[in-house]
């Protein structure tokens, strides 16, 4: 398993452009097989391995260490209930999905309440209760909490002295050198579009080039009069609706993402900005639609890097492992197998981290607590970014729930 994590390392960390040749084609078919064989000899799906470490590590654990708001733990990701699934994305970019008679939208609908709920006890369940019994549902589920010192929130969530919890502290203590505190992010499964989103919004002094591009809002309908198959995109809240009102719908959010990321990068006064975030991500309706307009933003991507690797054009390393995955051969299951459950089912892997990263044009540096003392203790996405990127910084226990340092240290800073 941890073999398998390190070669998915190995290969991140390769040149991201290479001739289109045929000793492209056969490194591409190479790391497809590779990844088909450690989905044998593991029994995993390839795109589980970055988090497989973290699973059996926690098994470590006393139960008073669990962590509660790992909401990821309790559900399974969208290949378990998608796998069945057969598509084919042809020259003209349809794409045939045969679901089976019981698969229905209910599957991607869980209560985020029984999520949430799942690693508390009774008895704080009840508290909780009692606690917020004034305050309603939107006060109560915050998406980002004031933040905390980062050494006295590590202290408080880890406790023992097993490897796990001692590993954690020390990586706690690595990430205190450069910033003094932490806010939690609400573990539900938009938390890393959520973090990143955030720390890019709040660190905004100006509205990126492709938000700009007088072709932005036009997306939704360009690409569904390309690619039919785009209608069966599934939003949060309104599943099963007409490719028309999908598009007009898409469209509204990437014109409040534009919208909404303007008025925030001309804000002058570092915490009048960053009053600014915290009150967008107050507003539950505005911040899921930007998620939904980011997601679209990543099947964007994802389908001008597959039409680009098609035509013999130089492509990132990553989206060879995106499109090696049974679950994701083309843009098509792309959508259907992984970008249609975020939010609802799932959150996203590790490789979709890249994917996020290139639709933003942002390097997203995170902090894996897990990974400290290996050189994969602080990961960017993408590793090898253009110069010109802005940076966030994300902290992770375990690359699926994520958290946001705040308040860098002015020796870091200097």
């Amino acid at each position: 398993m941890r073999e398998s994590q390190d070669n998915f390392q190995r290969w991140m960390t390769e040149p991201s452009s290479l001739p289109a040749s045929a000793e492209q084609t056969h490194k591409r078919e190479s790391v497809a097989a590779q990844l088909m064989k450690h989905e044998k000899e593991v029994g995993v799906p390839s795109n589980e391995l970055a988090s497989a470490n973290t699973a059996n590590d926690h098994k470590e654990q006393s139960a008073s260490e669990v962590r509660r708001d790992y909401v990821y733990r309790g559900t399974g990701g969208p290949e378990d209930k998608t796998k069945s699934l057969v598509m084919d994305w042809d020259a003209s970019g349809n794409c045939e999905l045969y679901l089976p008679v019981s698969s229905s939208c209910s599957a991607m609908e869980s209560s985020e309440d029984s999520e949430e709920d799942m690693y508390r006890d009774a008895e704080e369940i009840e508290r909780d209760k009692i606690l917020h019994s004034g305050t309603s549902c939107s006060d109560y589920k915050l998406s980002v909490a004031p933040e905390i010192d980062i050494m006295e929130y590590c202290r408080k969530e880890w406790r023992g002295n097993t490897p796990v919890a001692k590993r954690m502290r020390k990586g706690y203590e690595a990430v205190a050198q450069k910033f003094a505190s932490i806010r939690r992010v609400r573990g539900d499964n938009y938390c890393a579009l959520r973090a990143t989103l955030f720390q890019a919004l709040s660190q905004a002094t100006w509205l990126p080039s492709w938000l700009q591009n007088e072709d932005f809002i036009m997306l939704p309908e360009n690409l569904m009069s390309k690619y039919d198959w785009i209608k069966q995109w599934q939003l949060k809240q309104n599943l099963g609706r007409k490719m028309g009102e999908i598009s007009d719908e898409i469209k509204e959010y990437l014109i409040l993402l534009r919208k909404k990321w303007k008025s925030i990068s001309e804000i002058k006064g570092p915490a009048e900005k960053q009053e600014a975030c915290d009150k967008l991500f107050k507003n539950e309706e505005e911040e899921y639609s930007l998620y939904e307009a980011l997601k679209f933003l990543m099947l964007n991507t994802a389908i001008e890097l597959y039409n680009d690797d098609k035509n013999g054009r130089r492509v990132p390393v990553f989206s060879w492992l995106l499109f090696a995955r049974d679950t994701s051969s083309n843009p098509c299951q792309l959508m259907h197998n992984h970008l249609n459950h975020i939010g609802h089912s799932g959150g996203l892997e590790q490789v979709e981290m890249f994917l996020l990263a290139y639709a933003l044009q942002y390097t997203i540096q995170v902090y894996r607590l897990y990974k400290h003392g290996t050189d994969e203790f602080i990961t960017l996405y993408p590793n090898d970014p253009e110069e010109d990127w802005p940076v966030v910084t994300l902290i992770t226990e375990d690359d699926r729930h994520y958290n946001i340092p705040v308040r860098m240290c002015q020796e870091t800073m200097l």
